[in-house]
Formats: structure tokens, sequence, C-alpha cells
């Protein structure tokens, strides 16, 4: 089921290319202004509501395209925060080797929880999409979930602890 959907979700993206105006520079404007988590969380969507105003972008598959839009640059900033993460738990490993070898690994336990909260997301999220009952929002409700909780984790993740 959850391949299905996904495959939904992306077909809806090129479809919608061809009639929606998209940009992520409301979010990303946004994000440069804000300095801490709270005030970030407010970016996200700032550009697919912005899209979703504008030609196309109120049908069902222009929502979907303009969602799926902002979720690839959300998914850009996670991956990006999260090699920087690990980067830091790596070194901070290294140094706990030489002083505390007992200490468990931050980059393991690092590792362990992107994956955990992938499968995480992805079942919330498809959830969200069982309470449209198989009709047509249900591919944007998809989408909007994937993309709040993509960018709260990817604003968790590079955020300065």
């Amino acid at each position: 089921m959850r391949t299905v959907l996904l495959v939904c979700a992306f077909l809806a993206g090129p479809v919608a290319a061809q009639d929606i105006t998209y940009s992520d520079a409301a979010t990303a404007d946004c994000l440069a202004g804000a300095e801490e988590f709270t005030g970030q969380r407010v970016c996200i969507g700032l550009s697919a509501n912005l899209c979703m105003e504008g030609p196309g972008g109120y049908s069902t598959v222009g929502m979907g395209g303009c969602l799926d839009r902002e979720l690839s640059f959300w998914d850009g900033l996670l991956n990006e925060n999260y090699r920087a993460r690990m980067v830091q738990s790596k070194s901070a490993d290294e140094d706990a080797a030489l002083y505390q070898p007992e200490l468990p690994s931050q980059a393991e336990a690092l590792r362990d929880m992107q994956r955990a909260w992938i499968t995480f997301r992805d079942a919330a999220c498809d959830y969200e999409r069982s309470q449209w009952g198989g009709g047509t929002g249900g591919g944007p409700a998809t989408l909007a979930c994937l993309m709040q909780m993509t960018a709260e984790q990817a604003l968790r993740l590079g955020a300065a602890y």
C-alpha cells in the first residue's frame, strides 16, 4: 500500500509542474530571518501555500505538486543537517574513545534515531491518508504530512544543542 501511495504522490509532481508556479524563496527567506526552532517552524509550508494560491495550485494535482516541491526543499535540508550532525557525532565519539570508552556511540545513536524516525513519519502519514477514505484529498494530505514532519526533523537536526 505504501508503494502505491508513494507512486501516486510522485506522479502528481510532474503533472503539476506543468501548471504551477513554485519557488522556495518564501521558505528560505523566512528561515534566514528566524532564530530558533519555534521561529523556524512558522516557515514550514510558506512556499507551498503561495504556490497553491497561484495558477493551477488550487486543484488537487496542483496542491500535490506544490507540497511535493516544498517537501523536496525540506528533504534536502534534512539530509544536509543529518550529515553535519553525523560528522559532529563521529568527532564526539573519537574524543570520548580517548577518555570515556564506555560511553555509547553518538553516531550509532543518531543513525538509529533517524531510521526509527523515518519509520514513524511514514506510518504517521499513512494514517493521515487513511482518514481520507480513498478520496482525492488523501494525496495532498499525505504530502502535507510528509512535508511538515520532514521540515520539523530537518530543523531539529540543524538546531544547536
